[in-house]
């Protein structure tokens, strides 16, 4: 099996923490020009491409700015920066639990992206973090959804990505979560869900097919209260989109202040950070595989409607 040739460095450096776009053109095409080939391509307004190849905003893989008749060059490598728009700043504070000189570890609060995607991109862990700490190669392991909170790990050094990529792969990292639901005294617990869940591109919720499983959790009661809220402890085995949410709503007792389960509810304003979703990722563990050291990482953010409902649902 042949391998992949790595792509070029970027001629280009970072903007804000983000870094610029990569192209690389079919090997095979009808066009004459690269110009030709991005207009038809990018999904950009009208003549946004005509005027950044006016300006000289795209570059190939020498540093040099590409012209509108740059001819098309099969598997050629071409960079940008995408023009971004305004973001509402997340006003929650991202807090460092560990740092060394291989890995981050972040308490991720709710409403943050872990990394750029779609309307979130400087306002994100990643972006933040690598003009926060001056880290421009950080990369993260993986990823929590913008509605969770809680523990994210990151590494310093691209060379070693991989290898802590493979821990979650694998299953070789301990993962809890800590959610707040309705108390169903009925539903007996400890449980293992096993589902398969499938997440369509294009649609915002996961669901449950028939068919082999490939979501396991584990779902027990640390307690409950009188006002009906239970705070539960959740233990994915696997790491499907929306895993733990999708459960708890099969369950019975969905997540409070979820906006896709069991119910798409419409989407709320840019900057209303009211009402988050009550999911914590509470605990990291794992064999560190560079160093061979034993982690063992707690978020200490408490979830809002546990600690006081009243202000949770009214803020």
């Amino acid at each position: 099996m042949r391998r992949r040739t790595p792509p070029p460095p970027s001629p280009l450096p970072q903007r804000d923490g983000v870094d610029p776009v990569r192209v690389r053109l079919p090997g095979e095409g009808r066009w004459g020009t690269v110009r030709e080939h991005l207009v038809e391509r990018l999904s950009a307004g009208d003549g946004v491409v005509e005027r950044m190849f006016e300006e000289g905003l795209f570059f190939g893989a020498d540093g040099q700015a590409l012209t509108r008749d740059t001819a098309y060059t099969p598997g050629m490598f071409v960079w940008f920066h995408r023009e971004l728009a305004d973001e509402v700043p997340v006003p929650f504070p991202l807090e460092i639990v560990h740092r060394d000189e291989h890995i981050v570890v972040v308490d991720k609060p709710h409403f943050l992206a872990t990394t750029p995607r779609g309307s979130h991109v400087k306002e994100t862990a990643l972006a933040r973090l690598r003009r926060e700490l001056g880290l421009p190669a950080l990369g993260a392991a993986h990823r929590l959804d913008r509605l969770t909170a809680g523990l994210v790990l990151f590494t310093v050094r691209p060379e070693e990505r991989g290898a802590y990529q493979t821990l979650f792969r694998d299953k070789l990292v301990h993962k809890e979560y800590e959610a707040v639901a309705p108390y169903d005294p009925a539903l007996r617990l400890p449980t293992t869900v096993r589902s398969r869940i499938v997440k369509e591109r294009g649609e915002l919720a996961a669901r449950e097919v028939a068919g082999e499983p490939n979501a396991v959790s584990r779902v027990e009661l640390a307690e409950h209260r009188g006002d009906g809220l239970g705070r539960y402890l959740l233990r994915p085995a696997t790491g499907q989109t929306h895993q733990l949410r999708v459960h708890m709503t099969a369950l019975g007792v969905p997540i409070l202040g979820d906006p896709l389960y069991p119910v798409v509810t419409d989407p709320v304003p840019a900057g209303d950070f009211r009402r988050p979703l009550q999911l914590l990722a509470r605990a990291l563990e794992f064999t560190d595989p560079v160093t061979g050291a034993e982690h063992r990482f707690r978020s200490g953010r408490v979830l809002g409607a546990w600690a006081s409902y009243d202000t949770w649902d009214g803020q």
